[in-house]
This record gives structure tokens, C-alpha cells and sequence, in this order.
């Protein structure tokens, strides 16, 4: 590489357009050029090494640059590396399916393949919406979604969404759609899941012979601030859906491949979504690849001649591409036979326990929480009350920006600072992450308090 690292960051300032920031703010804190990873670890073009706590947007599941991953996806790469997936198919998306059967909740059969979790949640939505009208439901046309819900950035995905952060701006373009209040077992810690299971059941009361399904992120709000709610919200949604007649669709694109201990989020709840969206870790964070997956009852109702007009007419050109299917074929081969979920559990328990020691006391924490391998905490101005700081101070992009410079990847959500590491990490990782983390959070969090 020629260049130098002030060189990348000039050009790169003049000509991308990075996702999810305000890029004025690159003049002061310029992208950083990375040229490899290994592990938990980036490096960047000047020679530092960070280490990625946050699995690159939640999506390397088992490290960069996994070698086994990295052959399967080269050996695939001499062989087929992509071809139309409509009247064609090939045997690594046989052989993936296959798989994918072993480890998703019992009575999902079918699976259509898109290229990322946006795409994902469109085709589900179509999905959902299409079937109702099919089996001669037409008067379905509304979607139910929980509060801070967050499911995609296309706009449909963001109809669903419940986060004016992000849709705000969009409402004109949006379609109408039904919000459930979600349980907050943080702002809303002394509200029982009955009272909240209680607000879902009357929204349902109200809507359910207009409701075409209800979206959720299974246990875990992630862009929400890292939400967690109980197992037995979820199975009440589900069997609110049942009772009316409502699809459930489970967005388990970021919550599925152990993330939050078992192979799907659902799994907690003993529960089959009638339509289940995969992507993010399917691939280890190395391809783009989303599954739509579907019980029999769905794919059932747009099989039919072709005159009738019932089929699925959706598509996308990079759908069951093979060196994605190569590379989810390992990362579930890994996980399978080097018991990597279970694992991850035992490490997450030491984790969670490390967190609330080093943390949980602290004033300006107002909640430590887990699930799986995820750890969370909460930044706030008053512990009792639990009010923040004003969005104006940018406290957690502080936090964000000296975490770095110390080598550590440790990207907040507003105030929430949270660890979702690759699930195969190691304890020695864990513990530099948490003693990086402690100096900075608790440096920044008394300059702050120094200053107001």
C-alpha cells in the first residue's frame, strides 16, 4: 500500500458516504483505514490494533478471517461462484437447507434466499401480506410491530420500525401500522410482563380482524438500546397470533446463531414463527445473505398453477449465491462440532458476573444486563431517577472515540454501551476488553461530571 493513512482518510472524507453517521463529523474523527483482521482483532494501515468487541455490526461471529471459512469460500470460488436462481438451483444451497433444517424451530420447511436483513424483512412482509390475501383474508392489510422496534432501513422495514431516529423523516412514504409498547425492564423496571402482555392483548382485541402479522425481535431489541424482555412476552405474542389468526415473524437477524444462547432466539419460547428472517452471522460476517424461512402452511398458499396468479414474484440477483452458502455451511459446521453455543454460554455467565462487579455499583451506570455472550450497561445522570444526559453531549460517541484510541471497538447506542463479541472469543480478550473499557468509560464519565 503506497499511500499513506492521512492520504486514505483525505480521499475517503471527499468521496464516501459512510452508513449511519453524520459525516461532518469525519473532519475531526477521520475514518480508520483497516488492511486485515484476525480473531477478535483489526488492524489498522498505521500499524494499531483493536480489538473488535462488537463483532463488526454483529455479523463475525466466529472471528476475521476464520481460516476455515476462508478456505471454504476460496475452494468454492474455483468451482461456482454465482447463477441465476430462478429455474436454477445447485447443490451448496441444497446442502445449506439441509442444515438450516437441523437447527430451525420445528415446522419451518421452505427458505427463500435474499442478499441482506432489509431485503429480508421485505420479502417476509410480502410474504406475510400476499398469503392473507390468498387464502381470502383481504381485509389484512395492517402490520403490528412492539415499540423501539427496529427491523431495517429499506422502507417498508422501516414502516415497521417504531424508532423515530430513523423513520422520522420517511413518515410520508410509509405505510400505516399498528405499535404495541413493548416491555422496558429498564425505564419501566416495576411494570410486570403481565401489564405489558395485557397492552398487547388490546391491541389485538381492538385491530386483530385487520391485522395481517406482527413483527418482533425475539427477546432482543438491539438498536433499541440492546432491549431484553422475557421469554414468556414472547410466547404470549405468539399465542395472541395463533388466537387471531395474525402471522408472527420473528427478525431473528440479529438475535439468531447463539447470540442469545440457543440457535434462535425463538427456541427460548418454544415457539415456530410462520415466517423467521435470518442474516447478519449465517455467514460469519464474511458474505451478504439473508433466509426468509417459512412453515409449509405459508408456502402452501401461493403454490397453484401459474394462470391463478399466486406466485411469489420476488427476487433478488445475488439469491442463493454459492460462496455465501459455502460460507454458512461452515460457520454452521463450526458451531455444530466444536460446540461453540455452549460454550459461549459458560464464558457469557463469567462475563455477565465480571460486568456487575466492575460496574453495577458505579453511580452513573443505571442497569447492567445480559443475554448470551451480550452484555449491557447503561449510562445515565441519576441513577435513582435513571435520567440521562442530554443527547447533546454525545456521551457515549465520547466514550466511543477514546475507546479507540486505547484499541478498543466499542460502538454505543445514544448512552448504551454494550459487548456482543464473536461467540468462539477467548477469556484473555474478554478481561483487556473490560480493563479498556473501565479506564474509559470511567475517565469520560468524570471529566463529564467535572464539567456540569
Amino acid at each position: 500500500m503506497s499511500a499513506s493513512v492521512k492520504e486514505l482518510q483525505e480521499f475517503d472524507r471527499e468521496h464516501i458516504w459512510h452508513p449511519a453517521c453524520q459525516m461532518k463529523d469525519y473532519e475531526d474523527f477521520p475514518a480508520i483505514p483497516v488492511v486485515r483482521g484476525k480473531g477478535p482483532y483489526l488492524y489498522t494501515a498505521d500499524g494499531k490494533e483493536i480489538l473488535d468487541i462488537i463483532s463488526s455490526w454483529w455479523c463475525n461471529l466466529l472471528g476475521h478471517c476464520n481460516e476455515e471459512i476462508s478456505e471454504a469460500i476460496a475452494k468454492q470460488a474455483k468451482t461456482l461462484e454465482h447463477v441465476i436462481f430462478a429455474n436454477f438451483t445447485h447443490p451448496y444451497a441444497i446442502d445449506l437447507v439441509k442444515e438450516l433444517l437441523t437447527i430451525v424451530p420445528k415446522g419451518i420447511e421452505h427458505f427463500n434466499f435474499a442478499d441482506n436483513g432489509s431485503s429480508a424483512i421485505e420479502m417476509a412482509l410480502k410474504i406475510a401480506f400476499q398469503y392473507q390475501h390468498q387464502i381470502g383474508q383481504t381485509q389484512r392489510t395492517l402490520f403490528a410491530c412492539l415499540s423501539d422496534g427496529y427491523h431495517g432501513e429499506t422502507i417498508g422495514a422501516l414502516s415497521v420500525g417504531s424508532m423515530d431516529l430513523y423513520n422520522l423523516m420517511y413518515k410520508p412514504m410509509m405505510m400505516e401500522n399498528i405499535h404495541i409498547e413493548a416491555p422496558d425492564l429498564f425505564l419501566r423496571a416495576d411494570e410486570s410482563i403481565e401489564t405489558s402482555i395485557e397492552k398487547a392483548k388490546a391491541v389485538f382485541e381492538k385491530y386483530h380482524d385487520k391485522l395481517c402479522a406482527l413483527i418482533v425481535e425475539p427477546l432482543l431489541q438491539g438498536a433499541a438500546g440492546m432491549r431484553i424482555y422475557p421469554k414468556e412476552y414472547l410466547k404470549a405474542l405468539y399465542q395472541l397470533c395463533k388466537q387471531y389468526n395474525v402471522l408472527f415473524i420473528a427478525d431473528e437477524i440479529a438475535t439468531g446463531f447463539g447470540r442469545t444462547g440457543k440457535w434462535f432466539a425463538c427456541d427460548h419460547a418454544q415457539i415456530t414463527p410462520d415466517i423467521m428472517c435470518l442474516s447478519k452471522a449465517i455467514t460469519g460476517g464474511y458474505m451478504p445473505m439473508s433466509v426468509v424461512c417459512t412453515t409449509k402452511e405459508v408456502y402452501n398458499a401461493f403454490l397453484a398453477d401459474y394462470s391463478e396468479g399466486k406466485a411469489f414474484l420476488h427476487s433478488h440477483t445475488y439469491a442463493g449465491n454459492p460462496l455465501a452458502c459455502a460460507a454458512a455451511l461452515t460457520v454452521i459446521k463450526i458451531l455444530k462440532r466444536d460446540h461453540i453455543i455452549e460454550k459461549a454460554n459458560v464464558l457469557g455467565e463469567w462475563l455477565s458476573e465480571e460486568f456487575k462487579q466492575r460496574f453495577e455499583a458505579l453511580d452513573y451506570v443505571g442497569q447492567v444486563r445480559h443475554i448470551g455472550l451480550i452484555n449491557v450497561l447503561e449510562l445515565v445522570k441519576d441513577k435513582n431517577t435513571k435520567q440521562r444526559y442530554p443527547s447533546s453531549l454525545r456521551v457515549g460517541y465520547k466514550i466511543y472515540q477514546d475507546a479507540l484510541k486505547e484499541g478498543l471497538l466499542l460502538r454505543p447506542i445514544g448512552d448504551t454501551l454494550y459487548f456482543n463479541p464473536p461467540l468462539n472469543i477467548q477469556k484473555e480478550d474478554l478481561i483487556k476488553a473490560l480493563d479498556i473499557a473501565f479506564k474509559v468509560i470511567d475517565r469520560n464519565m468524570k471529566q463529564l461530571r467535572e464539567k456540569i
